[in-house]
């Protein structure tokens, strides 16, 4: 009886902590697509590959590389979460690493040399 009551106790605990990393994935997903559209990008992808030009979509750079930061120290206890943090933390970083060396701007020029 004790065996059986200690089986449901981690089968509970199992689906409580995929519920809640699903949950995470989910609204992280959701965040970005609201960002994407909010900015004028046709995709997530296209949001996450972009420079930010403006100072709003520094502070979400930041925010999205903190976030993933966050949930990379919680993968530490839960591994599971480590996979769904490194997403945000990459795009993230990379998108203030860009704008603070510049890049948007040669991206910009890029592009108004091509369409004239």
């Amino acid at each position: 009886m004790e065996e059986l009551t200690v089986l449901v106790i981690v089968f509970i605990a199992v689906i409580v902590f995929v519920t809640i990393v699903t949950s995470v994935a989910v609204m992280l997903w959701k965040r970005l697509r609201r960002n994407a559209q909010r900015a004028g990008y046709g995709s997530v992808a296209g949001y996450l590959r972009s420079t930010p030009g403006s100072d709003r979509e520094k502070r979400e750079a930041v925010d999205l590389a903190l976030i993933g930061l966050v949930l990379c120290f919680l993968g530490l206890m839960f591994p599971p979460l480590l996979l769904i943090g490194l997403f945000p933390l990459f795009y993230g970083t990379r998108k203030i690493v860009y704008s603070a060396m510049g890049l948007g701007l040669v991206d910009d020029a890029e592009e108004d040399q091509t369409s004239a």
